[in-house]
């Protein structure tokens, strides 16, 4: 295969949606500066660093990636990208997006090819060398792909399948191996995030306030408010928002009618459930539970 120019994004690109119903990928090289805040999306995120190191959250854990590994986050998982000063600006990685229904699309009735995202280890991984040169030579043959013009759009569309399956089979069942999950030295725990996500979780159907939260960590509202909005670059109302339509969409996955999910989230009303969830996926709860009714894609 020709060298390619193999698409890349620009590392303070803020994008947070995909642009392809299927799968994207991306070379991206610095500091990450579009993706500080606290964040989640309705698709499978997959990163493998070329250079240097990386750091990010993933729920309530950190974890420090170096080159060579993988990070895989699942559907709904809330993470940000956090900066250390002087170790990240010669980073390089590949990113890659793909849909759920993509994935099921190409799986078989007996095998998902999405189940590396439900092993219950970690979402962080440092394979042996010659897999992850394995899995790496994968994506870089879709990024090639992604960047080829000079064939037609249905032998670009039979690659990608091929080497999509090929990429996600050898990667399952890598991640059936605990061994090759991190190690503890390499990721460390927020209590504070760990405290307040639980408690939320748990009063979710319930009005929660800032009072309320400062208090199961033991500070002052306003020292909680200022230390939560340095750590996840966000505010905990947006916060608690963001785990109100995760819980959502799992329940719209699920098939309950939505007059019966508002309130199970904690909004007050169906018109506040309706104004934030299309504020943050563009479409409206009954919209989105359409385009997951029809199942995978077929184009």
């Amino acid at each position: 295969m020709l060298k390619l120019q193999v698409p890349t994004m620009a590392a303070d690109d803020p994008r947070q949606y995909m642009l392809n119903e299927n799968l994207e990928i991306y070379e991206k090289v610095g500091v990450p500066s579009g993706a500080l805040e606290m964040h989640f999306h309705n698709f499978y995120e997959i990163m493998y660093i070329i250079e240097g190191e990386f750091t990010i959250l993933v729920n309530n854990t950190n974890y420090v990636l170096n080159s060579g590994d993988f990070i895989l986050i699942n559907i709904n998982n809330l993470h940000h990208y956090t900066y250390t000063d002087s170790k990240h600006e010669n980073n390089k990685r590949i990113l890659m997006w793909v849909s759920k229904k993509y994935l099921n699309q190409l799986s078989a009735p007996s095998y998902e090819l999405d189940s590396c995202f439900a092993n219950g280890f970690t979402p962080a991984w440092r394979f042996p060398p010659h897999h992850r040169e394995q899995l790496y030579e994968y994506m870089l043959q879709l990024l090639y792909i992604s960047a080829d013009d000079n064939r037609n759009k249905t032998e670009n569309k039979l690659l990608q399948n091929a080497y999509t399956t090929l990429f996600f089979v050898h990667l399952n069942k890598l991640c059936q191996r605990k061994e090759f999950s991190f190690s503890p030295e390499n990721t460390y725990n927020d209590p504070m995030i760990r405290t307040v996500s639980e408690y939320i979780n748990q009063h979710i159907d319930e009005p929660i306030t800032l009072d309320t939260l400062a208090a199961q960590v033991h500070l002052s509202k306003y020292h909680f408010a200022r230390l939560f909005k340095e750590t996840t670059r966000m505010t905990v109302r947006d916060f608690i928002i963001q785990k109100r339509l995760i819980l959502a969409c799992e329940k719209i996955w699920a098939g309950e009618p939505l007059k019966n999910i508002y309130s199970a989230c904690g909004f007050t009303d169906y018109s506040s459930f309706y104004r934030n969830f299309k504020s943050f996926y563009g479409l409206s709860p009954s919209e989105y539970k359409e385009f997951y009714d029809k199942g995978p894609a077929n184009d």
